[in-house]
C-alpha cells in the first residue's frame, strides 16, 4: 500500500501527509542507489546528516517520525528504525508580545479583513491554521464563545469570543459579506492562506518597530500570558488553548486560582481601559 493512501486511512492530516512525504522523498532520493539494500546505518548517517545541517529539533523529530512510518508501516522493516533514538526536546521559551505592542501592531493593519483576523487570532487564543478557517456560524455572539472546528489533533474545542473582535467581525461582514468561509482568499470558495496572514503580520511587526522575532502564533503566547497575568486559572487557559497536557500550558507561569468564570478577554480589558476608539473603524480604510 502507498504511504499517501496509508496515512489517510490513519486519518492524517493533510499538512502532516505533506510533511511526511516530503521527508520521505528527501531519504529516497538520498539512498536511490542502495534503496532495495538498506541497513539501519543508512537511516542513522542521514538523520546525523540533519544535525549537521544544523536543522531544528522539530525538523528533525518530524523526519523521524516520517522515516518510522514509512520504514516500519509501510515498508515492513522495522529494525531499520527501531534502535533510532530521538533527540532531546529543545527547552525554549515563547516569544511573547506585550500589551502595547499587540496594539502597536494592530494600529499598522489599515486592511479590515486582516486586521479582523489579527485581532480574532490574539483574542481568542487562535492557531494560524484555525482562524483562515473559520466560517460565521463558528461565532457564537449569544455565549461570546469561538467554535474551534477540528483544530490540531483533529479535535473540536470552543474558547473566549471577544466583544470587541467581535464588534470588528460585524464591520468586516457588513463591508465584505462573505460566504461561506468568514475570510476567503482571492478564489472565494476557498479560505484565505496562511501565507497570506503571515505575510501580512510580518509587515505591520516591522512597521511598528517590533524586533522580536513574532509570527502570528506569537499572538496565541501572548494571549495565555496575558490572561494568566489577569488572574486567569492555568487549566481554564489550557482549555482554551485545547492542550492535552497542563504540562504544555505550564511553560506559561504558576497556575493561578482565580475563579475561570469571571475571565475576561484581555482584549476587552484593554478596551475597557483606554474607551472605545482603541481601534480605528473608520469606513475609509
Amino acid at each position: 500500500m502507498r504511504s499517501t493512501n496509508l496515512m489517510t486511512l490513519k486519518g492524517f492530516s493533510p499538512k502532516t501527509k505533506k510533511a511526511y512525504e516530503g521527508h520521505i522523498r528527501r531519504f529516497c532520493q538520498s539512498h536511490a542507489e542502495v534503496i532495495l539494500e538498506l541497513n539501519e546505518s543508512h537511516v542513522h548517517t542521514y538523520v546525523l546528516g540533519l544535525f549537521d545541517q544544523k536543522c531544528s529539533y522539530s525538523y528533525i523529530n518530524q523526519a523521524l517520525s516520517a522515516l518510522k512510518f514509512f520504514l516500519g508501516k509501510v515498508c515492513n522493516r522495522p529494525e531499520l528504525v527501531r534502535q533510532l533514538p530521538r533527540p532531546k526536546k529543545e527547552k525554549k521559551l515563547p516569544t511573547v508580545l506585550s500589551v502595547n505592542e499587540v496594539l502597536r501592531i494592530f494600529a499598522e493593519l489599515h486592511n479590515i479583513k486582516h486586521k479582523t483576523i489579527v485581532m480574532l487570532t490574539y483574542s481568542s487564543g487562535l492557531r494560524i491554521g484555525e482562524v483562515v478557517r473559520l466560517k460565521l456560524q463558528d461565532l457564537d455572539n449569544e455565549r461570546f464563545l469561538v467554535h474551534v472546528r477540528q483544530g490540531k489533533g483533529r479535535k473540536d474545542r470552543v474558547t473566549l469570543l471577544s466583544r470587541s473582535a467581535y464588534e470588528m467581525v460585524c464591520i468586516y461582514v457588513k463591508r465584505e459579506r462573505p460566504l461561506d468561509w468568514l475570510f476567503p482568499g482571492a478564489d472565494r470558495d476557498r479560505h484565505i492562506t496562511e501565507r497570506t496572514i503571515q505575510r501580512v503580520f510580518e509587515s505591520a511587526r516591522d512597521a511598528a518597530g517590533i524586533r522580536k522575532p513574532a509570527t502570528v502564533h506569537t499572538l496565541r503566547h501572548s494571549f495565555a500570558t496575558h490572561l494568566l497575568e489577569g488572574g486567569t486559572d492555568l487549566r481554564y487557559i489550557q482549555e482554551l488553548l485545547g492542550h492535552e497536557s497542563i504540562k504544555t500550558t505550564q511553560i506559561y507561569t504558576h497556575v493561578s486560582v482565580k475563579d475561570a468564570r469571571k475571565v475576561i478577554s484581555p482584549l476587552d480589558q484593554i478596551v475597557l481601559s483606554r474607551g472605545n476608539n482603541t481601534f480605528n473603524t473608520d469606513p475609509s480604510e
